[in-house]
Order: structure tokens, then C-alpha cells, then sequence
């Protein structure tokens, strides 16, 4: 989602070592040395969107408001928003409802989710507000929410003033739409997400294997069948959760006697999430894809693409990647010392057994450096990959 050219620094660094294969120590400061590089130049890039509050990208924009909390007690704050004591802290992002109406109605919506914040009230981090980028019915998940949400959180990350691994997103009526959609999406950018008041338009929720979900409803919330559909959604969690009982934690509530409005019931999915701390490197990895593809979840990606309803699992046992998908469909394994140990022998083999790759693999900093440059995450830095084609 980036295209960020390399700074004189990398290309020095990459002159340097690309030649050959890194040890693990030299991978170590490569990465070290590169993020620091990168992190200098986003902030930088970035800094004037953030003190405006307004992301841009492609022409498109996100405006943004801020509070920043300390022992539950928040105060408006410009971005970065950085704390007394420098330290990292944890990113709420809310998303307001609203969606298919005028302007300022979504605008009336976006001060409201603003307002929330002080009765969500984190016990500390920084607690974002955006507004839609559009006034369309799909205003948080339509094709350029993603990418620029991304750049909220990269810009946030690389400013050293949030925590990558402690990023949580929310989101009420049409922004509970937006979590429904984007967490599948972007399961591995979060630490865990809330779904308050909206709507799942069929969306399939595999892909939270590793993303703590927290769904919250009216009872008398009968529009859409907003309140049937979440609480099917919660038997859905649930099953998947019984039959991967590693995977899967949620949170489901049905508050009796409230309709749309939950009269802040919903409050207690906060202190739920903020028990989460994002896992960017899991041993297992459930991905199905939907309408709008991502090329990459966790350390997998799709050289190629692939087609809506794809479904990939990936799982890491000792020293040995099992994958299951679409025959013909190629992946790319991203490694990291986080996933296996890259000084031995590593085999990746398909479902059924059959090897698709088994030897060494050198870590390389041409990888590393893509793997910044194109993630903007420091947790989910990459040392090398391999490609292989499933049978």
C-alpha cells in the first residue's frame, strides 16, 4: 500500500549485505537499522496529515479527531498525541454511524463518536475518531477505507507514539458495519475489535481465528434483523471456536430491552479488548478471501491473487508449514524467526502431505527492507520467503 522510496541509508545497507545470505544476528540489526530508517522518513512524511487531522491518499481523505487518555480520563490532543513519558501507548479507532444520508448528518454522527469516547473512556491510550471518507451506504468499508486507515495507524506507529501490538477497532450502527468488514480484512493489524449496533452483510468471519471479537446488540435492535443477525453471528464464533479451541475468542452480548441505542451497555467491550495483545506472528492462520481482496494476511500472501471464497489454512508445527487451499493457487510464505527457526532445515508440505519445499532458506535484507517498506510494521518484520504452488 506504500510506494516509499529507499533512503540512502538502506541503499547502502542493502549494497552491503544482499549479497549473501544474513545470520540471525545480522538480520537482527538489518532490521533494526532499516525500521529506524523508515520509521524517520514516514514520520516525516506524514507529520503536517496528522497535526491537520486529515490522512491522504489517491486523492482520497480521512479527517480524524483525537483524545488522548490517561486513568480513564481523556482531553482532546493532536496527533501524534504524544505521552508525558514518551512511552508507547495503546490506539482506540471508533467508527461513527451514519452511512447512506447527507453530509451533515454523517458529520452530526462523527462529533457524536467523538463524545463517546469519554463514556468508553480507556483506562489510557489515544482514542481516534475518524470521519467517512464518503457519504455512501459502505462509507467504512468501501475499496479506500483500508488503505487509508492503514496510513492512520503507520504514520501513528512510525511516529513512536502508538504500540503496534495494542491497536483496537470499534465502531456503532454503520461503523459497526465497518468492523464487521474490515476485521476479516485486517485481522492482522489488530490486537482485537467491537462490533456495536450494525449490520454483517454476509460476511464470512473466518479469517478472526486470531483477532478477539466482541459483538453487541439490542434485543429490540429489529432492523435489518440487526439483532437476529448478531446473534447468529454469535452461534457462528462459537461453533468455530469449539472446533479451534485455540482460535476464536469473542465476546457476545444481546442487552435485553434495548433497541439501537444500548445506553452504553456496550461500554464493557472496551475493558475486553484492552485485555488483547495482537499476536502479528500466529501458528495457525485462517484466510477466506471476500469481495474485497487483500493480497496478504499475517505471513501469507498471493503472488497472484485469488477468488472470492478462496479459502487458505496455514499452520506451523516445529520446523514444518502445512498448508490447505485451491489447487494451482500460489503462496508466498513469509518467514520470520518469530514463526520457526531459519538456521535449520524448513519443510513446507500441502494437507495431504505431499512436500511442496524442503531445505534451508537464507535470510536476505532486500526482504526485510520490502518487508518494512510495504508493511510499516515493526512486529511483522520478515527475514525471507518462498513461494510454492499448491497441488
Amino acid at each position: 500500500m506504500k510506494h516509499v522510496a529507499f533512503g540512502f541509508s538502506l541503499a547502502l545497507l542493502v549494497a552491503g549485505t544482499a549479497e549473501a545470505g544474513l545470520t540471525a544476528q545480522e538480520a537482527t540489526e538489518t532490521a533494526a537499522a532499516s525500521w529506524a530508517d523508515y520509521a524517520n522518513r514516514f514520520a516525516s512524511e506524514t507529520a503536517a496529515e496528522l497535526e491537520a487531522g486529515r490522512i491522504d491518499l489517491d486523492g482520497a481523505e480521512l479527517r480524524f479527531h483525537a483524545l488522548s487518555f490517561e486513568g480513564g480520563e481523556g482531553e482532546a490532543c493532536t496527533a501524534p498525541c504524544e505521552a508525558e513519558d514518551g512511552r508507547r501507548r495503546p490506539l482506540f479507532i471508533s467508527l461513527h454511524g451514519g452511512g447512506g444520508t447527507a453530509s451533515e448528518y454523517n458529520d452530526e454522527q462523527w462529533a457524536n463518536q467523538l463524545e463517546l469516547g469519554h463514556s468508553y473512556a480507556p483506562a489510557e491510550g489515544i482514542y481516534i475518531a475518524p470521519r467517512a471518507p464518503t457519504d455512501e451506504w459502505d462509507c467504512w468499508h468501501g475499496p479506500t477505507v483500508d488503505a487509508l486507515l492503514v496510513r492512520l495507524i503507520d504514520a501513528l506507529v512510525a511516529a513512536g507514539t502508538v504500540d503496534p501490538d495494542r491497536v483496537y477497532l470499534m465502531g456503532y450502527s454503520a461503523g459497526g458495519d465497518g468492523v464487521y468488514q474490515l476485521a476479516p480484512r485486517m485481522a492482522d493489524r489488530f490486537a482485537a475489535a467491537a462490533m456495536m449496533a450494525g449490520h454483517p452483510n454476509g460476511v464470512s468471519v473466518e479469517n478472526l481465528r486470531n483477532l478477539p471479537f466482541a459483538i453487541h446488540m439490542g434485543a429490540q435492535d429489529s432492523a435489518y434483523d440487526r439483532a437476529a443477525e448478531a446473534a447468529r453471528y454469535g452461534r457462528t464464533l462459537a461453533a468455530l471456536r469449539a472446533a479451534d479451541p485455540e482460535g476464536y475468542r469473542h465476546q457476545v452480548r444481546i442487552h435485553a430491552n434495548k433497541g439501537h441505542w444500548m445506553d452504553l451497555e456496550d461500554r464493557v467491550a472496551v475493558p475486553w479488548m484492552e485485555g488483547f495483545v495482537r499476536d502479528a506472528w500466529p501458528m495457525r492462520v485462517v484466510w477466506r478471501l471476500g469481495r474485497a481482496q487483500q493480497d496478504a494476511l499475517y505471513w501469507l500472501a498471493l503472488p497472484e491473487g485469488g477468488e472470492d471464497g478462496d479459502g487458505l489454512v496455514a499452520s506451523v508445527d516445529g520446523q514444518t508449514i502445512t498448508l490447505e487451499g485451491p489447487s494451482g493457487r500460489m503462496v508466498e510464505v513469509r518467514l520470520s524467526a518469530a514463526l520457526l527457526d531459519l538456521d535449520e532445515s524448513i519443510s513446507i508440505v500441502s494437507a495431504a502431505g505431499e512436500t511442496l519445499f524442503e531445505g534451508p532458506v537464507e535470510r536476505s535484507a532486500d526482504v526485510i527492507l520490502w518487508s518494512i517498506e510495504q508493511g510499516g510494521d515493526p512486529s511483522a518484520i520478515y527475514e525471507a520467503t518462498v513461494t510454492v504452488t499448491l497441488h
